[in-house]
């Protein structure tokens, strides 16, 4: 990504235009030339330049927590899809014969109250926000895989990002590190011209 005016704004797109990928996290510049990069208009002081380098640091981390709770809230609706759906399978082929089909389900934290369940072809899914419908079964089965293929994609997009986030997060310390170190550089330089004259 090209840098801006200010020489700092690593959320600028590249001057070909690109779309941005991956959520719309900017793309950290690394610094080759930390010279002419500090000598930038509004890189006048390190001080100030690092200032903005852990300003975008720490959106980064923010960016990163949020994609890590996802992560974490779909890792934990995958299974639970997975077994929703292989209920629904189950009950798919005991639908063709006459007997009911004895299970036990949850009532409270480990407590389980036995069922007998007719053979049917209706069955009602939690969709969130304390909403319930009631769907064929061929219907609760499209849907279930439907969402199943949804959950898995979005957790690979997710793991891609992240992967991306932290090359990102990388890049800006490198930065952070070279800029900081080219400071102290210069201090030391400017140090012994002043003892020895």
């Amino acid at each position: 990504m090209a840098a801006s005016k200010d020489g700092c704004d690593l959320g600028e797109e590249a001057a070909g235009n690109r779309p941005r990928l991956h959520l719309g996290i900017p793309e950290a510049v690394f610094l080759e030339d930390i010279d002419s990069f500090m000598k930038q208009p509004g890189n006048e002081t390190a001080v100030a330049v690092l200032k903005k380098l852990d300003e975008q640091y720490q959106k980064y981390k923010f960016m990163e927590l949020n994609l890590v709770q996802k992560k974490k809230r779909l890792k934990g609706q995958i299974p639970d899809i997975q077994q929703t759906l292989d209920i629904l399978k189950y009950m798919q082929k005991k639908k063709e014969g006459s007997d009911s089909l004895e299970t036990r389900f949850l009532l409270a934290d480990n407590l389980y109250c036995k069922a007998s369940v007719p053979p049917t072809n209706k069955v009602c899914l939690w969709l969130g926000a304390h909403v319930m419908l009631e769907y064929d079964t061929d219907e609760a089965q499209a849907l279930l895989e439907k969402n199943l293929s949804t959950a898995t994609t979005n957790l690979n997009s997710l793991e891609e990002d992240l992967d991306f986030l932290r090359d990102q997060l990388t890049t800006t310390e490198v930065n952070m590190s070279r800029i900081y170190n080219w400071d102290v550089k210069r201090r030391n330089k400017d140090g012994s011209t002043k003892n020895k004259a």
